[in-house]
């Protein structure tokens, strides 16, 4: 089987609280949005599971790739059978786009199908968190206001079925963990659903990404990328998550490149249907 793990963009992020455990409370809005990876799942009858990877190249941190370790939790759990693991990384690494998360996220899904285990929500969802603080995300896969560590969900909607989306990205790795370094907690004196309740153009001046202040220092060419998808008329633009990556929303379909910029991407996002928005 062949599953198509999809990235995501942060609509405001505010970094509330440092936790005793080291982590940080966060709010966000999470949007999933079509940029995608591929990934093949097959039983095979070595006996031993065997993972390729091509596209994109994957930095090593000496850990396993999330989406062998997605297998091995999977196995020890339910005592699957072996199989091949083939990922055509297509989703940029470092970007805020959380290519790797939904990369667990589909292989934890793909497995369940194709060995039918029928797990629950509960189960599903017990498996994501040992993977990521959002690796949960993608098993909903629809627009969620996310609290505590990311790992938290709300049903929130906006329709942002009007407007058209560019995502920039530089080409530029930035470390979560190094992000989260230079960041100082503080609650927002305007909840971020009260924010995206209002048009879209009075954005700008309220929705926030906390990561940009630090980042844009470090990264001086993200902030010069947000600023000109301004400047080539958008309406809201952001850093998503930690970065690199950058989106623009403009309320005309866009007829000019953005090649200039970086790697870009051109997307709409469909309404969904009733049912969907209120699973």
């Amino acid at each position: 089987m062949v599953v198509f793990p999809n990235a995501k963009i942060n609509l405001g992020l505010n970094v509330v609280k440092k936790r005793n455990d080291g982590y940080h409370n966060i709010e966000s809005v999470f949007v999933p949005i079509p940029i995608t990876d591929a990934l093949e799942i097959n039983q095979n009858k070595l006996g031993k599971t065997q993972f390729s990877c091509s596209g994109i190249k994957i930095p090593s941190d000496g850990k396993a790739n999330l989406v062998e370790r997605a297998f091995s939790i999977m196995q020890s759990k339910y005592n699957i059978p072996s199989v091949d693991l083939d990922l055509l990384k297509q989703i940029p690494i470092g970007a805020g786009l959380g290519g790797g998360s939904a990369d667990a996220a589909a292989c934890i899904l793909g497995l369940n199908d194709l060995f039918q285990l029928q797990l629950n929500e509960n189960e599903l969802f017990n498996l994501a968190g040992q993977l990521g603080a959002d690796c949960a995300f993608f098993l909903k896969n629809k627009m969620v206001y996310s609290e505590g560590i990311g790992d938290e969900f709300s049903d929130f909607f906006v329709d942002l079925s009007q407007l058209h989306f560019i995502v920039v990205y530089p080409n530029i790795h930035v470390s979560t963990v190094e992000a989260y370094k230079h960041i100082t907690p503080c609650k927002p004196e305007k909840n971020i659903r009260e924010i995206l309740n209002n048009p879209v153009e009075t954005w700008k001046k309220e929705l926030k990404n906390d990561f940009e202040k630090s980042v844009f220092i470090q990264c001086p060419e993200i902030g010069e990328i947000k600023q000109e998808l301004y400047n080539l008329g958008a309406t809201y633009a952001s850093m998503s998550g930690s970065g690199s990556a950058v989106f623009g929303i403009f309320k005309e379909a866009p007829v000019i490149s953005f090649s200039h910029l970086g790697k870009s991407w051109k997307f709409n996002i469909p309404c969904p249907s009733s049912k969907e928005k209120s699973k």
